[in-house]
Protein backbone atom coordinates (compact mmCIF):
# COMPACT_ATOMS: atom_id res chain seq x y z
CA UNK A 1 0.00 0.00 0.00
CA UNK A 2 1.50 3.55 -0.57
CA UNK A 3 0.00 6.85 -1.31
CA UNK A 4 0.52 10.65 -1.40
CA UNK A 5 0.01 13.00 1.30
CA UNK A 6 -1.05 16.56 0.29
CA UNK A 7 0.74 18.46 3.11
CA UNK A 8 4.02 20.14 3.60
CA UNK A 9 6.03 18.07 0.93
CA UNK A 10 3.50 17.70 -1.92
CA UNK A 11 3.69 14.71 -4.43
CA UNK A 12 5.78 12.74 -0.93
CA UNK A 13 5.64 9.09 -1.67
CA UNK A 14 5.17 7.13 1.73
CA UNK A 15 4.73 3.87 2.30
CA UNK A 16 3.30 1.35 5.59
CA UNK A 17 5.66 -0.11 7.45
CA UNK A 18 5.42 -2.08 10.94
CA UNK A 19 2.17 0.59 10.88
CA UNK A 20 4.00 3.97 10.45
CA UNK A 21 3.66 5.67 7.36
CA UNK A 22 7.73 6.21 6.15
CA UNK A 23 8.80 8.16 3.28
CA UNK A 24 9.97 6.16 0.29
CA UNK A 25 13.39 8.40 -0.14
CA UNK A 26 17.01 7.43 0.01
CA UNK A 27 19.50 9.33 2.20
CA UNK A 28 20.35 11.78 -0.49
CA UNK A 29 16.86 12.53 -1.95
CA UNK A 30 16.39 13.15 2.32
CA UNK A 31 18.85 15.54 2.21
CA UNK A 32 18.12 17.71 -0.52
CA UNK A 33 14.67 17.83 0.52
CA UNK A 34 15.67 19.21 4.21
CA UNK A 35 17.92 21.77 2.38
CA UNK A 36 14.80 23.28 0.05
CA UNK A 37 12.46 23.11 3.10
CA UNK A 38 15.63 25.05 4.90
CA UNK A 39 15.67 27.31 2.14
CA UNK A 40 11.47 28.37 2.18
CA UNK A 41 10.48 30.68 4.40
CA UNK A 42 10.00 29.73 8.45
CA UNK A 43 6.03 28.58 8.20
CA UNK A 44 3.69 30.77 10.47
CA UNK A 45 2.70 27.15 12.64
CA UNK A 46 6.40 26.35 13.32
CA UNK A 47 9.20 24.69 11.66
CA UNK A 48 8.49 21.20 9.46
CA UNK A 49 8.94 18.27 11.89
CA UNK A 50 11.08 15.49 10.56
CA UNK A 51 11.65 12.37 12.57
CA UNK A 52 12.74 8.48 12.34
CA UNK A 53 11.68 5.49 13.02
CA UNK A 54 12.98 2.31 13.93
CA UNK A 55 12.23 -1.12 15.73
CA UNK A 56 12.27 0.73 19.06
CA UNK A 57 10.25 3.72 18.15
CA UNK A 58 7.19 0.32 16.13
CA UNK A 59 7.23 -0.91 19.68
CA UNK A 60 6.56 2.30 21.36
CA UNK A 61 4.40 3.39 18.99
CA UNK A 62 2.46 0.20 19.79
CA UNK A 63 2.11 0.62 23.11
CA UNK A 64 1.32 4.35 23.18
CA UNK A 65 -1.12 6.35 21.37
CA UNK A 66 0.31 9.53 22.69
CA UNK A 67 3.87 8.76 21.58
CA UNK A 68 2.45 6.99 18.00
CA UNK A 69 0.56 10.70 17.71
CA UNK A 70 3.55 12.46 18.36
CA UNK A 71 5.32 10.13 15.54
CA UNK A 72 2.36 10.44 13.04
CA UNK A 73 1.73 14.07 13.39
CA UNK A 74 5.59 14.75 11.98
CA UNK A 75 5.75 16.26 8.29
CA UNK A 76 8.52 13.95 7.66
CA UNK A 77 9.23 9.89 8.67
CA UNK A 78 12.58 8.43 7.57
CA UNK A 79 13.29 4.91 8.16
CA UNK A 80 16.04 4.26 10.33
CA UNK A 81 16.53 0.82 10.55
CA UNK A 82 17.49 -2.09 7.88
CA UNK A 83 14.43 -4.49 9.02
CA UNK A 84 12.21 -1.72 7.89
CA UNK A 85 14.20 -1.96 4.86
CA UNK A 86 13.62 -5.77 4.56
CA UNK A 87 9.91 -5.63 5.62
CA UNK A 88 9.76 -3.01 3.21
CA UNK A 89 11.10 -5.68 -0.02
CA UNK A 90 10.03 -8.66 1.00
CA UNK A 91 6.04 -7.78 2.35
CA UNK A 92 5.53 -4.44 0.62
CA UNK A 93 3.89 -3.20 -2.12
CA UNK A 94 6.97 -0.89 -3.02
CA UNK A 95 9.91 -1.14 -1.40
CA UNK A 96 11.60 1.93 0.64
CA UNK A 97 15.06 2.25 -1.45
CA UNK A 98 17.27 2.13 1.75
CA UNK A 99 17.76 2.92 5.40
CA UNK A 100 17.69 5.96 6.38
CA UNK A 101 20.20 6.60 9.47
CA UNK A 102 20.20 10.09 10.65
CA UNK A 103 24.07 9.23 11.59
CA UNK A 104 24.61 8.98 7.26
CA UNK A 105 22.15 11.47 6.60
CA UNK A 106 23.86 14.41 8.85
CA UNK A 107 27.45 14.91 6.90
CA UNK A 108 25.14 14.58 3.51
CA UNK A 109 22.81 17.86 4.42
CA UNK A 110 25.81 19.52 6.06
CA UNK A 111 28.03 19.19 3.04
CA UNK A 112 24.81 21.10 0.99
CA UNK A 113 23.91 23.89 3.69
CA UNK A 114 27.75 24.41 3.91
CA UNK A 115 27.12 25.12 -0.45
CA UNK A 116 24.09 26.97 -0.09
CA UNK A 117 24.59 29.13 3.66
CA UNK A 118 21.95 27.14 5.36
CA UNK A 119 22.28 27.25 8.98
CA UNK A 120 22.09 24.58 11.89
CA UNK A 121 21.86 24.78 15.05
CA UNK A 122 23.08 21.39 17.32
CA UNK A 123 20.66 20.64 20.68
CA UNK A 124 20.67 17.62 22.79
CA UNK A 125 23.52 15.52 24.80
CA UNK A 126 26.08 16.60 27.20
CA UNK A 127 27.98 19.41 27.48
CA UNK A 128 31.08 17.37 26.67
CA UNK A 129 29.45 15.73 23.92
CA UNK A 130 27.61 18.46 22.75
CA UNK A 131 31.00 20.78 22.26
CA UNK A 132 32.66 17.53 20.32
CA UNK A 133 30.24 17.35 17.97
CA UNK A 134 30.48 21.34 16.90
CA UNK A 135 34.15 20.83 16.72
CA UNK A 136 34.13 17.40 14.26
CA UNK A 137 31.53 19.60 12.19
CA UNK A 138 33.46 22.31 11.89
CA UNK A 139 36.64 20.26 10.74
CA UNK A 140 35.03 18.49 8.28
CA UNK A 141 32.87 21.54 7.23
CA UNK A 142 34.42 24.49 7.69
CA UNK A 143 31.99 26.72 5.57
CA UNK A 144 29.10 25.71 7.70
CA UNK A 145 27.08 28.55 9.81
CA UNK A 146 26.25 26.81 13.08
CA UNK A 147 24.61 29.57 14.76
CA UNK A 148 24.33 28.19 18.30
CA UNK A 149 24.59 25.03 20.24
CA UNK A 150 23.64 23.33 23.68
CA UNK A 151 23.41 20.41 25.90
CA UNK A 152 19.92 18.98 26.12
CA UNK A 153 19.77 19.07 30.36
CA UNK A 154 17.78 22.39 30.35
CA UNK A 155 14.97 23.08 32.83
CA UNK A 156 12.60 25.81 33.84
CA UNK A 157 12.97 28.81 33.51
CA UNK A 158 16.56 28.27 31.89
CA UNK A 159 14.91 25.92 29.33
CA UNK A 160 12.51 28.85 28.15
CA UNK A 161 15.17 31.62 27.86
CA UNK A 162 17.26 28.85 25.78
CA UNK A 163 14.06 28.21 23.52
CA UNK A 164 13.16 32.58 23.16
CA UNK A 165 17.59 32.26 22.14
CA UNK A 166 17.33 30.00 19.79
CA UNK A 167 14.17 31.55 17.89
CA UNK A 168 16.25 34.65 17.82
CA UNK A 169 19.04 33.42 15.85
CA UNK A 170 16.78 31.54 13.73
CA UNK A 171 18.41 28.73 12.19
CA UNK A 172 17.20 26.35 9.34
CA UNK A 173 18.10 23.32 10.87
CA UNK A 174 17.85 22.53 14.56
CA UNK A 175 19.32 19.14 14.93
CA UNK A 176 17.60 17.83 18.43
CA UNK A 177 19.44 14.65 20.18
CA UNK A 178 17.26 13.72 23.15
CA UNK A 179 16.46 10.03 22.54
CA UNK A 180 13.29 8.62 22.64
CA UNK A 181 10.94 10.00 23.58
CA UNK A 182 11.83 13.38 24.77
CA UNK A 183 12.82 14.59 21.35
CA UNK A 184 9.32 14.08 20.04
CA UNK A 185 8.03 15.55 23.40
CA UNK A 186 9.94 18.53 22.88
CA UNK A 187 8.72 19.25 19.04
CA UNK A 188 5.18 18.99 21.03
CA UNK A 189 5.99 21.30 23.63
CA UNK A 190 8.17 23.91 22.12
CA UNK A 191 7.20 24.21 18.06
CA UNK A 192 4.95 27.11 18.37
CA UNK A 193 7.69 29.51 20.13
CA UNK A 194 10.16 28.40 17.46
CA UNK A 195 8.04 30.24 14.71
CA UNK A 196 11.57 31.29 13.23
CA UNK A 197 13.46 27.93 12.72
CA UNK A 198 12.55 25.97 9.05
CA UNK A 199 13.38 22.26 10.15
CA UNK A 200 13.61 20.31 12.97
CA UNK A 201 15.27 17.01 12.63
CA UNK A 202 15.06 14.38 15.64
CA UNK A 203 18.38 12.76 16.04
CA UNK A 204 18.75 10.27 18.65
CA UNK A 205 22.07 9.36 19.12
CA UNK A 206 23.68 10.84 16.33
CA UNK A 207 25.59 13.32 18.36
CA UNK A 208 27.07 10.66 20.19
CA UNK A 209 28.51 8.93 17.29
CA UNK A 210 29.71 12.04 15.82
CA UNK A 211 31.59 12.91 18.61
CA UNK A 212 32.92 9.54 19.17
CA UNK A 213 31.53 8.45 22.42
CA UNK A 214 29.74 5.90 20.84
CA UNK A 215 31.04 3.38 18.17
CA UNK A 216 29.04 2.61 15.26
CA UNK A 217 28.39 -1.38 13.55
CA UNK A 218 30.61 -2.54 11.23
CA UNK A 219 29.22 -2.07 7.30
CA UNK A 220 28.16 -5.36 7.31
CA UNK A 221 26.38 -5.50 10.59
CA UNK A 222 24.68 -2.42 9.52
CA UNK A 223 23.64 -4.27 6.03
CA UNK A 224 22.63 -7.10 7.98
CA UNK A 225 20.11 -5.09 10.10
CA UNK A 226 22.38 -6.56 12.99
CA UNK A 227 23.69 -2.98 14.36
CA UNK A 228 21.47 -3.90 17.52
CA UNK A 229 23.54 -7.01 18.51
CA UNK A 230 26.33 -4.92 17.97
CA UNK A 231 25.47 -2.43 20.43
CA UNK A 232 23.93 -4.89 22.56
CA UNK A 233 27.33 -6.14 22.48
CA UNK A 234 28.80 -2.70 24.05
CA UNK A 235 26.44 -2.13 26.49
CA UNK A 236 24.68 -4.69 27.35
CA UNK A 237 23.29 -3.40 31.04
CA UNK A 238 21.61 -0.35 29.41
CA UNK A 239 20.15 -2.09 26.59
CA UNK A 240 19.34 -5.56 26.94
CA UNK A 241 15.86 -5.18 28.83
CA UNK A 242 15.18 -2.45 25.96
CA UNK A 243 15.78 -5.02 23.12
CA UNK A 244 14.12 -7.88 25.23
CA UNK A 245 10.73 -5.99 25.19
CA UNK A 246 10.83 -3.93 21.65
CA UNK A 247 12.66 -6.23 19.41
CA UNK A 248 9.46 -9.26 19.50
CA UNK A 249 7.04 -6.48 19.21
CA UNK A 250 8.82 -5.14 16.30
CA UNK A 251 8.94 -7.76 14.00
CA UNK A 252 5.17 -8.50 15.11
CA UNK A 253 4.24 -5.65 13.53
CA UNK A 254 6.60 -5.70 10.42
CA UNK A 255 4.95 -9.07 9.66
CA UNK A 256 1.53 -7.95 10.08
CA UNK A 257 0.94 -4.49 9.54
CA UNK A 258 3.61 -3.75 6.21
CA UNK A 259 1.77 -3.54 3.43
Amino acid sequence: MSFQRNQAFQGLEEVIVGGARIARLDLAETARLMIEAAGRPARASGPLYLTSVNGEVLARRRASRDFAALVDQADLISADGQPLVFASRLLGARALPERVATTDLYPLVAAMAEREGVTFYLYGASEEVNRATYETTKRRFPGLRIVGRSHGYLRGEELEQKIDEINELAPDIVWLALGVPREQEFVREWSDRLRNVKVIKTSGGLFDFLAGAKKRAPMWMQKAGLEWAFRLRLEPRRLLLRYVTTNPIALLLLLRHTH
